[in-house]
């Protein structure tokens, strides 16, 4: 019986490995493709490691005088991070508020804000549309900023972690003269930092890569994100295979230089995200 556990983990293990390699299949294929010529990308038999490794591709990018690739990308980062700073001020003070100050009706305030997670997002593009025209805040980032500010999943999530924390730390800081928001920024905030991170890390890239909201809110080329600039690579009547997998790599190395840096927060605000109080 032993020697067949071993057998089937052994078996087991082998497969999963090949489905996992099966998956990175793809993300393999953009890497070497980046650092080919576009004649080489389809050529068969495919080679994982390039033959004539150029950085052409690359270079193509920010020297392209029919793509602002560089415009495109700063836009992106500066959108991305005005989300994330914002982000987390409103979302959490929302959720200190809901975990630890009490006032009349909190539960159903809360139970409603849980409720609107049920309404799909697509029912309200128009509605979005239509405010930001009246706010004149069309073409601008600030139509892809302030909708990603209000997130009620994180609202939730936050709050869990605020409420897991010690009430016995916030009635010393009371006692010692201190009010709510100094008790937030002091205290709370500082030791929910793997809920916080984990909010970053999925923030950041949810913002780095809407394609829906630059494409129906931002309409001047200058002004626009990588998400859809990306996609103009593939729309011309020749493809350009190598620009295309070099732009998405570009596009996603924050995103795995993100995700090394918050690995750590991101899988313990996972392990301690459990639904308490």
């Amino acid at each position: 019986m032993t020697s067949k556990k071993k057998s089937f983990k052994i078996a087991l293990t082998v497969f999963i490995l090949l489905i996992g390699l099966a998956s990175n299949f793809p993300f393999l294929f953009m890497i070497s493709s980046s650092f080919k010529v576009s004649g080489e990308v389809m050529k068969f038999p495919w080679h994982l490691i390039p033959e004539n490794p150029t950085l052409m591709n690359f270079e193509a990018l920010f020297t392209n005088g029919i793509y602002n690739f560089q415009k495109w990308y700063f836009n992106t980062v500066i959108m991305t991070a005005l989300t994330i700073v914002i982000k987390i001020f409103f979302v959490s003070f929302t959720a200190y508020g809901f975990a630890r100050i009490k006032f009349k009706g909190k539960d159903a305030i809360f139970l409603v804000l849980l409720s609107a997670m049920m309404i799909p997002s697509d029912i309200m593009i128009i509605p979005r549309y239509m405010i930001f025209k009246n706010l004149h805040i069309l073409d601008t980032m600030w139509s892809l900023i302030l909708p990603s500010c209000v997130d009620v999943y994180f609202v939730f999530l936050l709050r869990q972690s605020f409420v897991s924390i010690p009430d016995s730390l916030s009635e010393a800081a009371k006692i010692d003269g201190c009010g709510h928001f100094r008790i937030y920024w002091k205290i709370i905030f500082p030791l929910a930092k793997p809920a916080i991170a984990t909010m970053a890390l999925f923030s950041f890239t949810w913002s780095w890569n809407d394609y829906m909201g630059p494409y129906l809110y931002i309409s001047t080329m200058d002004k626009q994100m990588l998400s859809v600039g990306v996609k103009l690579f593939s729309s011309g009547l020749i493809q350009d295979y190598g620009s295309q997998m070099a732009a998405a790599t570009a596009v996603l190395l924050p995103i795995l230089i993100a995700f090394l840096f918050c690995q750590k927060f991101f899988i313990e605000g996972v392990a301690s995200s459990g639904v308490k109080g």
